[in-house]
């Protein structure tokens, strides 16, 4: 019994850290078109690396969830 309550809470805890990063990730993108607009090249810089980050953290979890 208790190892279905951690695999539950672990795979909750996942789908809340996902939706986290949906969040981010939106936010993000929306940095990156305002930036872009402004043509503020360090700004892009600086949201680009933070979708990679979001991108990589994703892809982990996604990879972990299988």
């Amino acid at each position: 019994m208790k190892q279905v309550i951690h695999v539950t809470r672990k795979r909750d805890l996942k789908t809340e850290r996902m939706a986290v990063l949906r969040l981010e990730l939106d936010y993000e993108l929306a940095v990156l078109f305002e930036a872009m607009e402004e043509k503020d090249t360090h700004r892009v810089g600086e949201a680009k690396e933070k979708l990679f980050t979001i991108r990589q953290e994703i892809l982990d979890i996604n990879g972990k969830i299988s």
